[in-house]
């Protein structure tokens, strides 16, 4: 790999972008193409793609073949709510591979005792989440039905392109937090990222059918294309 491709692509990994190599089979050449040029590039489809899932591979294209080397920041999970569902979700998300983060100032509930192995920051959200860096590459999740807990923790996630942000509540409680939310000037676009209720609809009724139905959606906000997203939960859930 050439020094500049080199010096470019640590960069873009530095700072927690996605970014793809692409390889001429039959010459050799290289070119870095970074996530956000991707809807410029000849091979859009296919760098694209392969940012979704996470996996190099290679490509027939019309101008041959080429190998696409897939760099793609490992994704974070930051929840606040030290709750039963976390700590069904947690392990499951980091069985996927993500890093989890804990975010609650509730003392009694965050504790390593009841989250071992994960990250858990007993602060409000204004002091917690500031520091975490949250990204593009995280998917936040809000559950302790406390707005004071959830609501300035859900405009910070908004304000920082998560590839998702979910909220526990029925249809009725996701109205009251929409207004609530809304008063503090969020748009209608920011507000329609909101995935409420929450996870996927499979009938979930336990702590830990419910966190099956989160990681079922993260993934597919994730991975697939949003015409190819599955169906959100019905009003019944949480």
């Amino acid at each position: 790999m050439k020094l500049d491709i080199l010096k470019a692509l640590n960069a873009e990994r530095n700072a927690r972008r996605a970014a793809v190599v692409v390889t001429d089979q039959a010459t050799g050449d290289q070119r870095l193409v970074k996530a956000a040029d991707a809807a410029k590039d000849p091979l859009k489809d296919l760098i694209e793609k392969h940012i979704r899932s996470g996996k190099s591979g290679m490509e027939e294209t019309p101008q041959g073949k080429v190998f696409l080397t897939v760099h793609v920041p490992a994704p974070r999970i930051v929840i606040t709510g030290a709750v039963h569902i976390s700590q069904a979700l947690a392990p499951i998300a980091k069985i996927l591979g993500y890093d989890v983060t804990i975010v609650d100032p509730r003392t009694a509930f965050a504790t390593q005792e009841r989250f071992p192995d994960v990250k858990v920051i007993a602060e409000w959200p204004d002091v917690a989440l500031p520091p975490l860096g949250v990204d593009r590459y995280t998917a936040f999740i809000a559950l302790t039905h406390d707005p004071k807990i959830d609501d300035p923790a859900l405009t910070h996630a908004l304000s920082r392109d998560c590839f998702y942000v979910g909220a526990l509540g029925s249809k009725k409680t996701h109205a009251r937090r929409v207004e609530r939310l809304k008063g503090q000037g969020l748009s209608e676009a920011d507000l329609g990222r909101i995935h409420a209720p929450i996870g996927l609809s499979i009938g979930a009724v336990s702590p830990a059918e419910i966190a099956v139905a989160i990681m079922g959606q993260i993934t597919s906000s994730l991975r697939l294309t949003p015409e190819k997203a599955p169906e959100k939960v019905p009003e019944t859930a949480s």
